[in-house]
């Protein structure tokens, strides 16, 4: 007579004090099926460059893509800091040519899981990538219009996805068509945005975390919330009133 082997589900957890208010990526995300890289499975992934952000998130990996031209430096800090895989934007948009293939290759010798490209980047450039790097080619899409047949035929292993409200609807055309191809997409700023865009076929999400500033806004309104109801303190004996 057999006996059923019932595996427990919760998950214990020690938060500790001064890490306990972490920024916690949605749970919701732990729905989608994941990318495994190098052996590491990936679900989600921090939009930021922020390093005390990034030390203090529960991402599964950071996605390093700013709005200024890549520099090694700025992979560094980034790596130095994560304690977790590192996909690094290696240009494709104002940075263009040999200047990306530079960046990708020092991006991978610094340690990066991956190098994502921007939506202008050429299919030649996404070639020439795939010659000198052994490390995942991700290829932002941003638009139904790109051609994601001549994409993949030009080697891009991963696609990133970013489309705003429409991002659903365009990870669903892909899927469709490309039923086995990895797709990392933008979540959206909500758990129903998150689910509809996973059950519209996306492995991994890209989660937005919120700014340093608005943090430290929640901090400060809770400090003046804990100084509104403390008694004030007393002087000690001798000690001049300065309240």
């Amino acid at each position: 007579m057999s006996t059923e082997l019932r595996i427990r589900k919760a998950v214990p957890e020690y938060d500790g004090t001064l890490r306990s208010h972490m920024i916690k990526i949605p749970t919701c995300i732990s729905e989608c099926s994941g990318i495994r890289v190098f052996g590491r499975r990936i679900k989600s992934l921090a939009f930021t460059t922020d390093v005390a952000i990034i030390r203090n998130i529960n991402a599964d990996a950071i996605i390093a893509v700013y709005p200024f031209t890549p520099q090694p430096a700025i992979h560094r800090a980034v790596m130095q800091a994560a304690d977790m895989p590192v996909f690094a934007g290696v240009g494709g948009g104002v940075t263009r040519g040999p200047r990306v293939l530079n960046l990708a290759n020092d991006a991978e010798h610094e340690g990066a899981f991956g190098v994502v490209v921007n939506a202008p980047t050429s299919n030649e450039i996404v070639r020439l990538l795939k010659q000198v790097l052994d490390i995942p080619v991700v290829v932002t899409v941003v638009s139904d219009k790109t051609d994601v047949a001549a994409r993949l035929a030009a080697g891009a292993d991963i696609l990133n996805i970013s489309g705003a409200q429409h991002t659903p609807d365009l990870v669903r055309r892909v899927r469709e068509r490309f039923p086995d191809v990895p797709i990392i997409a933008t979540g959206g700023p909500t758990d129903d945005t998150i689910l509809e865009t996973i059950h519209a076929g996306a492995n991994a999400i890209t989660y937005t975390p919120p700014t340093n500033g608005e943090l430290f806004a929640q901090s400060m309104a809770r400090y003046r919330r804990e100084l509104d109801v403390e008694p004030a303190a007393q002087p000690r004996p001798g000690q001049p009133n300065l309240l």
